[in-house]
């Protein structure tokens, strides 16, 4: 007899976009805090050069080994990589000795629509 219990899979929950179109209304505290984060990672230019990597990659993932000629060292390009996971821009997952990241789901989509003008009325 078996112990082994087989759970039901779950569809992942779709995330919400940080905040309405900022033609919309005034942002809140709270998002507000959270959007200025997105854009102070993406506001270095390694930053914005890695994310732009791995959001145009093949397949969209890439491996640290295909993204890190962007004129720093190792070390640095490390440390922007987890300062754009910080912020919730890309996430990561180890394969052996290489990271792979790529851009969070909703991120582009939730990027488009706090920039995209309000539909007209």
């Amino acid at each position: 007899m078996s112990t082994v219990k087989v759970l039901p899979l779950l569809e992942p929950e779709a995330v919400a976009p940080c905040c309405p179109p900022l033609t919309e209304r005034p942002l809140t505290a709270e998002e507000a805090e959270r959007t200025a984060l997105m854009f102070k990672a993406l506001g270095d230019p390694v930053r914005l050069r890695l994310f732009s990597a791995v959001a145009s990659h093949d397949g969209g993932e890439a491996c640290v080994c295909d993204i890190s000629d962007v004129g720093v060292s190792q070390p640095t390009v490390s440390h922007h990589l987890k300062k754009l996971r910080e912020a919730g821009l890309l996430s990561s997952e180890r394969r052996g000795t290489w990271v792979y990241y790529r851009v969070e789901p909703t991120v582009l989509a939730a990027m488009g629509q706090l920039l995209a003008r309000a539909a007209a009325a």
